[in-house]
């Protein structure tokens, strides 16, 4: 009994490693799929974070053009990092990017902008984070790229860096503009 006892830690130890190898060898742990691909963006009433008094926005906001829609907060560090790209595609192809404020506090959000810069159309304020459950979104920054007719084409967790915007999003836009705005 007492040589089982022995062995005991060494198997635990060799399960643990098996599943920790395993959990590394996963693709790509950012590639979260969406249930959603294909399909309407949710529908949606809010508030705008910087317009008029009252101001809010629908899911028919949204139509008419390609766009980027980003889930973001000031308590974010990663949106911080990302926002400086999303300026830079703003300025360089005057692409359209909406905001979903998730889960912040709206002065704190407004003060960011103004500090950062605002590379939005506009910003919904999502302060229950009910619009965020809607679209299944794991955290912020997610983006989604919404065709002209409202229909979400991809979904990026984390970050929007060069790297992502060369090969995952110019390339489907590209896509979208060949063919009017609308993949379908």
């Amino acid at each position: 009994m007492n040589r089982a006892r022995l062995f005991l830690p060494v198997t635990v130890f060799g399960i643990l490693a098996v599943v920790l190898l395993l959990g590394f060898t996963l693709r790509d742990p950012k590639l979260l799929p969406s249930a959603l691909l294909g399909k309407p963006f949710p529908a949606f009433d809010l508030p705008v974070l910087t317009g008029a008094p009252g101001e809010r926005a629908s899911r028919s906001s949204l139509l008419g053009e390609i766009r980027l829609v980003n889930v973001w907060a000031t308590w974010c560090p990663t949106c911080l990092a990302e926002h400086g790209e999303l300026m830079r595609i703003r300025r360089e192809t005057g692409l359209s990017i909406v905001g979903i404020n998730y889960k912040d506090v709206s002065s704190q959000a407004r003060a960011w902008l103004k500090e950062y810069g605002d590379p939005y159309d506009f910003n919904v304020v999502d302060g229950s984070g009910d619009l965020g459950v809607d679209l299944g979104v794991y955290g912020a920054p997610e983006t989604f790229l919404v065709d002209a007719v409202g229909v979400i084409r991809y979904k990026h967790v984390g970050d929007v860096n060069r790297s992502v915007w060369d090969d995952e999003f110019a390339p489907r836009i590209a896509a979208l503009d060949d063919s009017g705005g609308n993949a379908e």
